[in-house]
């Protein structure tokens, strides 16, 4: 995504959480004046051919102590600056052809720079070589519904997502 248009989508973003159809609630809504977020990097943007996976139904514990069916559709190997990490990527369970895939992630800055519980990345899937393969821009991670306050279920990433390195792309702690 080119910096205006991720800039463009960020305001709208901060546009509708100000309006009140977002998650944020209360007085926090009365003080709100937009998200904090890193600024764009370039480097954190992949087009990666994917590798299937069985499909199998996994369980994903969730903020809230009840879990969450999801299907493992597929990994990425992702050659982050630091170094390349395999990361799964989930589809709604009996999805045979999503258009677009979920990654929940952890890394490095979360719990101090990001929501400690992790973030989220909805991957487009994408015609690459000839093949099927998926786009990764972590300059579009977002802290899931449940950093703004009570009332919502999230997925936490499980540990094979969970990166050792810093991710500074995407939406941080304000």
């Amino acid at each position: 995504m080119a910096a205006e248009a991720l800039l463009d989508f960020r305001r709208r973003k901060d546009d509708l959480f100000a309006s009140g159809r977002g998650p944020v609630r209360g007085a926090a809504l009365e003080a709100f004046t937009g998200l904090s977020y890193y600024p764009p990097d370039e480097e954190l943007m992949f087009e990666l051919p994917l590798m299937r996976s069985a499909g199998d139904s996994v369980t994903l514990d969730t903020s809230t102590g009840e879990t969450r069916q999801m299907a493992e559709f597929a990994t990425v190997t992702v050659p982050f600056p630091g170094g390349a990490q395999t990361l799964t990527l989930y589809a709604q369970p009996g999805e045979d052809a999503p258009q677009s895939l979920f990654l929940p992630f952890r890394d490095a800055t979360s719990g101090s720079e990001s929501y400690g519980a992790g973030r989220y990345l909805d991957a487009p899937v994408i015609e690459l070589d000839g093949g099927e393969g998926v786009r990764l821009d972590f300059n579009l991670a977002y802290h899931p519904y449940c950093a703004y306050g009570d009332g919502w279920t999230c997925p936490l990433p499980p540990a094979q997502n969970w990166l050792k390195a810093a991710v500074r792309a995407g939406e941080k702690l304000g």
